[in-house]
């Protein structure tokens, strides 16, 4: 969470000329409601179903970058779809960068009237040993931009996709 997923697969999908998707903001669309009141009606399981249908629908497209929501990782099925289908990245943000970033964004339901450096203590070490055990590529984002981060990762897909762009 606030590691610039969106962000730097935005600057991704520009250098390669793929189409960029969110998997919340599509999740969002497909529902006609925002993320918070998904969770508020359905709860967390409710949200991680739609999460994963989306997840493999926009896996079994062709030249697409996605960014999941932090979360997406949770599941063995995601896991299994993101590793099977794609060239992962895990954008390494320290908690640091985290609390700073999130600090005033009001539409994270797990962070909503929480203490958020403890929860993003809590998510990190639930979900950084599952974003490195299917990691193709783990990229710490400190004292770098989305642009830089991009570059790097366009480096490493060199041989792995055709690339195009400046």
């Amino acid at each position: 969470m606030g590691a610039g997923k969106s962000t730097v697969g935005r600057a991704l999908a520009q250098i390669l000329g793929f189409e960029f998707v969110d998997s919340d903001t599509e999740i969002e669309a497909r529902t006609g409601a925002d993320i918070p009141w998904i969770f508020e009606i359905e709860g967390e399981s409710g949200f991680r179903d739609r999460e994963s249908k989306v997840l493999e629908d926009i896996s079994s497209r062709d030249t697409v970058v996605m960014a999941t929501g932090g979360g997406a990782i949770l599941r063995d099925e995601n896991r299994r779809v993101l590793s099977e289908r794609g060239f992962v990245v895990y954008l390494e943000a320290t908690l640091r960068e985290q609390v700073r970033r999130t600090s005033k964004d009001q539409k994270r339901p797990l962070l909503a009237g929480q203490d958020r450096r403890r929860v993003l203590t809590d998510l990190m070490d639930t979900r950084e040993p599952l974003y490195k055990e299917i990691a193709d590529l783990t990229l710490p984002t400190t004292k770098r931009n989305a642009r830089q981060l991009a570059e790097l990762i366009v480096a490493a897909l060199k041989g792995v996709v055709p690339v195009s762009g400046p």
